[in-house]
């Protein structure tokens, strides 16, 4: 069975400027919603997961549908994301990682040899129930607002198994990559197939979109991004594609990347806060909708200058294809909640 067409009654949401932007229609407000918007800056998040670990947070399906649903409730954005972490699917097939507080993940025995590969566990839809319960909760709670899924794109994920953890210059990620090409793309393949069987179970499960973060793909230059990355991306995109939903997909840093980002199957391509959304539209061939991308440091500015800001990429996105507006990456955590909530509001004003 197809697990793509195993959801009983996918929601119609025909009202939705979310959707509607993603399908490259101008909906009478300016779609918005934020990375990250769910967790740190809340203080309503903080208190919630005082004494709970990140993991155990997205694996408990009543408390990652609470805190996805906190932002939707506080700040009136057009869709939610499912509470997450890009880990997750890793972790829930029995890899060995651990998110560290101050750190982020970390990988306990790093993937660095043909054997380390091979010895690799595989995803199993019924590995990630909780997730997939969470978002049945969700679904009854969300009403008309549409619920976007989640997962990491596979060089982003392989660059911490192998790198141990976080890495500001990714070394050993690109040796391998370089060094041993056949280890790289048996481990490329062995994490797109992870990527796609998650995603598959949360679009069974019912969300409304789904959103590809390849974090790090920015580190590659656009020739190893196409020889190394493309391809594994574009099998992640190409399993989801049948299930009629937008699918987006963003990367920080990788404004010389778009074009090949959007060939790799995006319906929508997120752009960071470097580059302009209209130019970003060009390099991403002028053919799909563009997210983004306020950078999330001038929410720390004052309101008149995050005004600015704001009405400029949404003119800059008016000449794109389509745009839903978002930051350019996640939300910071020492964000002032109420600054969000008054950019929502300026945004649909527009």
């Amino acid at each position: 069975m197809n697990p793509l067409t195993t959801v009983p009654t996918r929601r119609s949401l025909p009202e939705s400027a979310f959707l509607a932007a993603a399908r490259g229609e101008r909906p009478e407000r300016l779609p918005v919603w934020f990375m990250r918007q769910a967790g740190r800056s809340l203080p309503e998040y903080r208190a919630l997961r005082a004494d709970t670990g990140m993991l155990q947070a997205c694996l408990t399906p009543d408390l990652t549908c609470e805190i996805t649903m906190q932002p939707v409730r506080r700040h009136g954005v057009d869709a939610a994301i499912l509470f997450s972490d890009i880990v997750v699917p890793l972790y829930a097939a029995g890899i060995a990682v651990d998110i560290v507080p101050g750190t982020g993940p970390v990988v306990a025995s790093p993937v660095r040899t043909a054997a380390d590969v091979a010895g690799l566990p595989t995803l199993h839809p019924g590995q990630v129930e909780p997730v997939t319960d969470a978002v049945g909760l969700l679904l009854r709670e969300l009403g008309e607002t549409p619920l976007i899924g989640f997962a990491g794109a596979p060089f982003t994920l392989a660059s911490y198994l192998v790198e141990g953890g976080p890495s500001r210059n990714h070394e050993r990620t690109k040796a391998l990559m370089h060094a041993a090409p056949e280890v790289w793309h048996a481990l490329m393949a062995h994490l797109a197939e992870i990527t796609a069987t998650f995603l598959e179970a949360q679009i069974a499960a019912g969300v409304d979109a789904v959103q590809l973060f390849d974090s790090w793909a920015g580190a590659l230059s656009e020739r190893d991004y196409r020889r190394y990355v493309l391809p594994h991306s574009a099998a992640v995109l190409s399993r989801v594609a049948g299930a009629g939903i937008p699918r987006f997909h963003f990367g920080v840093g990788t404004a010389e990347l778009l074009g090949a980002m959007t060939e790799a199957g995006a319906d929508v391509i997120g752009v960071d806060w470097r580059t302009p959304l209209d130019v970003a539209a060009r390099r991403a061939g002028g053919r799909v909708p563009v997210q983004g991308n306020l950078d999330p440091a001038v929410l720390f500015a004052d309101f008149a200058s995050v005004a600015e800001e704001v009405r400029r990429i949404a003119a800059e996105g008016a000449r794109a294809p389509g745009h839903v507006f978002n930051l350019g990456h996640g939300v910071l955590p020492g964000t002032d909640p109420d600054m969000i909530t008054r950019t929502v509001e300026l945004v649909h004003s527009l």
